[in-house]
């Protein structure tokens, strides 16, 4: 008897009127909301814009959708193509079927396009927006759980889960739910992104290349759990071999770019700061712009008053400056001219005043001696 287990839904697309709603793309969505938000928070934060990375999530999402369903349909290319199999099922994307490495290779192509159209370098946009990319990781996982699919080995763990489908080749039982094992593991990923890129300053896609790396550590063991058809390559499932390679590449692209370029980015957007308000509410840099503009008409003025004397001076209107200071001259010589004849009578009077009075006291002097 059973004590517990993961029930799994009875539906995995409920009908709203004649539009099916279906689970697997809600948790697409919902994965891709969470990463441009948590994204753009962190670019913001590096110094970028406010909606770049919404702006360039425009060209990475869709390529990254066909990228992991061209994965997917190439590497099981048999439940499509094979005998009594429809090709045009490969083409219905919602009944499930991405892969990762697929969906990341295309999609970094449609980032790459989205960057250079706005002038900034993929790995700093790839560094803000690695977190996020694991987390909605964890929530697209969630859409395997909707379409019950691949789990792992049959097990009787209390979590286990509950298959109750049959179709294509399913048997209804109790196995290990991989899609929940995944799903925790990326967002363990997440915050050990985030962790690191605050104590070591990641720069230069070495956050990117740290999820990378961390994400296919934990895809070796659980893809070794599930059961569901695989190619195999000595032993080991074609998606083993395939996190293998790729976690060797991300740990050698850390390794090689901490030594080109250590350090982070110091500008991830350029001109990205000058929209930024001041504290006065106006635009980094108006006070400035005004001064310089204030200093550019004050100069402007002593420019127009050197432009007009000049004029004047040809024109005759004004004067030569050494013929200036001539007449200054003159004019000061010709005052004091003026100015002496007026003060000379007073002058004169003064002395002729004290040369009487001088007399008298002589002649009152003398005729004291001689009574």
């Amino acid at each position: 008897m059973e004590i517990a287990y993961i029930p799994s839904p009875s539906h995995g697309v409920l009908h709203l009127g004649p539009i099916p709603l279906r689970g697997y793309a809600f948790c697409i969505i919902i994965g891709v909301f969470l990463a441009v938000w948590l994204g753009n928070k962190r670019w913001i934060a590096r110094g970028g814009r406010a909606g770049t990375v919404a702006d360039i999530a425009v060209w990475a999402v869709p390529f990254g959708l066909v990228g992991g369903r061209l994965y997917h349909v190439i590497t099981d290319y048999e439940l499509y193509f094979s005998a009594g199999r429809d090709w045009v099922d490969a083409f219905k994307i919602w009944q499930g079927g991405l892969g990762i490495w697929g969906a990341i290779a295309l999609g970094a192509l449609g980032a790459w396009i989205g960057c250079r159209r706005r002038g900034i370098p993929l790995p700093a946009w790839a560094d803000a927006v690695a977190p996020g990319i694991a987390f909605a990781q964890a929530c697209g996982r969630w859409g395997n759980w909707f379409n019950q699919e691949l789990y792992g080995k049959p097990t009787d763990v209390p979590w286990a889960l509950h298959i109750t489908s049959s179709t294509d080749g399913r048997v209804p039982g109790y196995y290990h739910p991989t899609f929940l094992y995944e799903s925790l593991w990326c967002v363990g990923v997440g915050f050990l992104v985030i962790w690191a890129d605050r104590r070591f300053k990641l720069g230069h896609g070495r956050a990117f290349a740290l999820y990378v790396a961390a994400y296919c550590v934990g895809r070796g063991w659980i893809e070794y759990m599930r059961v569901d058809d695989a190619h195999h390559i000595l032993g080991l499932r074609l998606n083993d071999w395939t996190a293998l390679v790729v976690f060797l590449l991300a740990v050698l692209y850390m390794v090689l770019s901490a030594r080109l370029r250590p350090g982070r980015e110091e500008i991830v957007e350029p001109g990205a700061g000058e929209d930024a308000p001041d504290e006065d509410g106006e635009p980094a840099g108006t006070e400035g712009a005004a001064d310089t503009s204030d200093a550019g008409n004050a100069g402007k003025g002593g420019t127009e008053g050197e432009a007009k004397a000049k004029t004047e001076t040809e024109d005759g209107k004004g004067e030569d400056p050494v013929d200036l200071g001539k007449e200054t001259a003159d004019e000061s010589t010709a005052t004091a001219e003026s100015a002496g004849p007026a003060a000379a009578p007073e002058s004169e009077k003064d002395t002729e005043d004290g040369s009487d009075a001088g007399s008298v006291a002589r002649d009152e002097a003398g005729s004291a001696k001689k009574g």
